[in-house]
Formats: structure tokens, C-alpha cells, sequence
């Protein structure tokens, strides 16, 4: 019995010693990855975006119709053009046009909120996992350390995963990779605009099981699932229209948690009490047979076509999606509706 009991004993013991050696390793693999540095190209942005040409003619439009309805003459053919915008702060107007689209990109289209404070963007917490680790998200505000960012800050951390000391980050920027410079611009003036909250956010830290997973490379950083990081984006997004092009850049934000082609599945940054992912592709085990009707009720009433509700995660993103225009749910079925069915990812 005593022979028996020593042999658990040194059995145990090799374990531990095993444990803590993987355990070990690990820590100095992910310490040795986020300690790492990357570069990404630079880039010169205007915040605000100047207005465009369809946005003065549309404004000389305006001016011209008050005008006229105030029985005031109307300038003469050789100078209308610019006649008619004297006294508009044009730069003025464009800021306040660029706070309100950034308000609406935070708030609906890009879920900011959700890692970042839904009410003031002071900072929040995504995962609080003991064994996952803690994933936090920053103060945006002019108070935090966003203060000291420039565009380029601004494009690395949002659109690469790198910090601006050159550090991966934990950002999940392949889901706003296809951001355009304009959203990204809109996003900067409106968190720019915010009234400055003084809230230290601690650092993001990884659990034992998030450093296994990450040692192993099942939790990969961003900045190395985007493996160019010099690839031009685009300037402007697609019109605003019900289109699949605009789903398509739309739905860009979904793949995190759905897969790149939407086949859905486990999801491998979430904490272990998340359920999979659905398949959103056309297919017997996603979305075939539905409507845009049923969607849109599921997206924004959290009901599935058989009056099942969805659960954490997707109730999450539920007050985004009721934030979005019909347009923009439009607009995603549309691209939806095109995409090659799928199996259930696994």
C-alpha cells in the first residue's frame, strides 16, 4: 500500500513538474509574441473629411431654395456658385457632419460601444474570464491614452491590431480591416468630440487557459491574421443603398464571431460558456428558407423564425442592429442572399 502510495505520489509529482513546465513555456512564447514589433504603412487622412461635391451642391441647392422662398434675389449666373456659400463655415459644417455619421458608425454599424462603454466610451470589458483572462477595452475618450494618437495611430490600432509602439494588440481588426478612411475618419472626429472621462483602464490580460490557447496558436493576435500590413485601404465605403456590395462591406463586422465565409461555428476568442455561431449561409443548417422579414426579426427582436429567441452572444449585438437603418439590414440580407451555402462550421 505504502509502495502504491509513493508511486502516485512521484506520478503526481511528474505531472506537476510537466504542468508547470508547459505552463511555463507558454507564458514566455505569448510574453515573447506581444512583445514583438511590426510596422504598418503610414497614412495621411483628413479628419474631418472635407465635404464632398455632392454635399455643396446639394447645400447650394439649399441656399439658393431659402432664398428664393425669402423673395430674395438670386445672384447673379457669373457668380451664383460662390456667392450663394459666402458666410458658410464650410469646415465648420463638415465637422458636425462627420460627428454625426462617427456617432452612428460607434453606435450601430461597428458596435464600439460593446468593448468600449456603451455609455460614454470611457472603456468596458468584452471577456472577464478566470480562465480565459480578462479582455478590456481602452478609454476613448479624449482622456485616455487615444489622446495622444494620430491618424496613423488611429489606422494601426483600429485596421492592423498594432499599437502605436509597434506591439500586436488584443483588437480584433479583422473585423474592421475593410473600414474605409472616411468611417475611420467619422469614428476619430466623433470620439475626438466627446466630453474627456477620467477612467484608467487596466491592461488586457490572458487566463491560463487564454495562454495555453494562445501558446498553441488557437487564439491568434490580429496583426497576424493581417499578414500585409502596407495593403492600401479603401477612401470611400459603398453608397448607402440595399445593395450585396454594401452588405459585403457590412458584414465584414459578423465574421468574427461567424468565420470569413459565414459558415459560423465555436467560437475561439469567446469565453467557454458562449455557444457556436450560426451558419449564416443560405444552407440547411443556417439561414436557408428564411426572409428578409424573419432576418430582420432576429437581428432586431432577437426571434428566430420559430419564435426561439437567440442567445449570448448574439444577444449582444442586438441593440447595434436596432440601431442600424433598414438600409443597412437591407443591405446585408442582400449580400446574405448571395453568399455559397456552407455546412455548420466545426
Amino acid at each position: 500500500m505504502k509502495r502504491a502510495l509513493k508511486v502516485v505520489g512521484v506520478v503526481a509529482l511528474l505531472l506537476v513538474v510537466a504542468g508547470g513546465g508547459l505552463f511555463g513555456w507558454a507564458s514566455l512564447t505569448v510574453s515573447a509574441s506581444l512583445g514583438r514589433t511590426l510596422t504598418a504603412h503610414e497614412v495621411d487622412i483628413p479628419v474631418p473629411f472635407p465635404l464632398s461635391e455632392a454635399e455643396l451642391s446639394a447645400l447650394r441647392q439649399e441656399r439658393l431654395a431659402e432664398r428664393a422662398a425669402a423673395g430674395e434675389p438670386s445672384p447673379d449666373a457669373t457668380g451664383a456658385e460662390a456667392d450663394v456659400l459666402a458666410g458658410v463655415d464650410l469646415d465648420a459644417l463638415a465637422l458636425e457632419r462627420a460627428i454625426e455619421r462617427g456617432r452612428h458608425l460607434v453606435g450601430a454599424r461597428y458596435a464600439c460601444g460593446e468593448c468600449h462603454g456603451r455609455e460614454d466610451f470611457s472603456g468596458g470589458v468584452m471577456v472577464d474570464d478566470p480562465a480565459m483572462g480578462s479582455l478590456l477595452g481602452p478609454n476613448l475618450t479624449p482622456a485616455g491614452p487615444t489622446r495622444d494618437f494620430d491618424v496613423s495611430d488611429w489606422d494601426h490600432i483600429v485596421r492592423h491590431g498594432i499599437l502605436p509602439d509597434g506591439r500586436p494588440a488584443m483588437m480584433p481588426s479583422e473585423d474592421f480591416v475593410r473600414m474605409s478612411d472616411r468611417e475611420l475618419s467619422d469614428i476619430i472626429a466623433f470620439l475626438r468630440a466627446q466630453p474627456p472621462v477620467e477612467n484608467e483602464v487596466a491592461a488586457s490580460r490572458l487566463g491560463p487557459v487564454g495562454t495555453l490557447l494562445a501558446a498553441f496558436g488557437k487564439l491568434p493576435l490580429s496583426a497576424d491574421l493581417l499578414t500585409d500590413h502596407q495593403a492600401a485601404h479603401i477612401v470611400e465605403p459603398p453608397a448607402t443603398e440595399p445593395t450585396a456590395e454594401f452588405g459585403r462591406h457590412l458584414v465584414a463586422i459578423c465574421t468574427g464571431c461567424h468565420r470569413a465565409n459565414l459558415e459560423g461555428g465555436p467560437i475561439a476568442a469567446g469565453p467557454p460558456d458562449w455557444l457556436p455561431a450560426a451558419n449564416l449561409t443560405p444552407h440547411a443548417d443556417g439561414l436557408a428558407g428564411w426572409t428578409f422579414e424573419d432576418f430582420d426579426a432576429a437581428l432586431r427582436r432577437g426571434v428566430r423564425p420559430d419564435g426561439s429567441a437567440l442567445r449570448p452572444p448574439m444577444t449582444i449585438v442586438q441593440p447595434y442592429a436596432q440601431a442600424m437603418t433598414e438600409t443597412e439590414r437591407r443591405a446585408l440580407w442582400a449580400y446574405l442572399e448571395t453568399v455559397a451555402p456552407q455546412p455548420q462550421g466545426e
